[in-house]
């Protein structure tokens, strides 16, 4: 297990990759997911001392939109969403959101800026850009 986490921290994980991704599919959901779990384990820049699935979500530092939609307020994650959520909690990891801390998504037919939070472009999928710390900046994730 890459993160120690609850069974209420499994369904808060499940339920925001949902309310950010659903329309980038299972993949984009996981890629959130990634992200999600970067930002537990990096203990680096804007994420110090976020130790716990409940500290990302809930954080005002890098606050996810998705956390005041109606898709992660309309009640529990179906199953389906929290075996995406167990994937990585476990540990699977997806490019270009294996290292990423930060992810946006921009305009229709606008590409990705160079950086994103004074971290690099490390790739698109669909409609979300990731980004990434350099190597050494963030020894966990790496």
């Amino acid at each position: 297990m890459l993160i120690n986490y609850t069974t209420k921290e499994l369904d808060m994980c499940a339920r925001l990759m949902r309310a950010e991704a659903l329309a980038e599919g299972d993949l984009g959901m996981l890629m959130v997911g990634n992200v999600i779990v970067n930002r537990a384990i990096a203990n680096c820049l804007d994420f110090k001392n976020i130790r716990s699935i409940r500290d990302v979500v809930s954080s005002s530092k890098g606050g996810f939109v998705g956390y005041n939609s109606p898709l992660y307020n309309s009640g529990s994650a179906t199953s389906k969403e929290k075996e995406l959520a167990k994937r990585v909690l476990k540990g699977e990891y997806y490019y270009p959101a294996t290292n990423a801390l930060w992810f946006y998504s921009p305009s229709k037919n606008t590409e990705c800026k160079g950086t994103w939070f004074n971290q690099r472009n490390v790739g698109r999928y669909k409609g979300h850009c990731f980004y990434a710390p350099d190597p050494g900046v963030c020894k966990e994730l790496y």
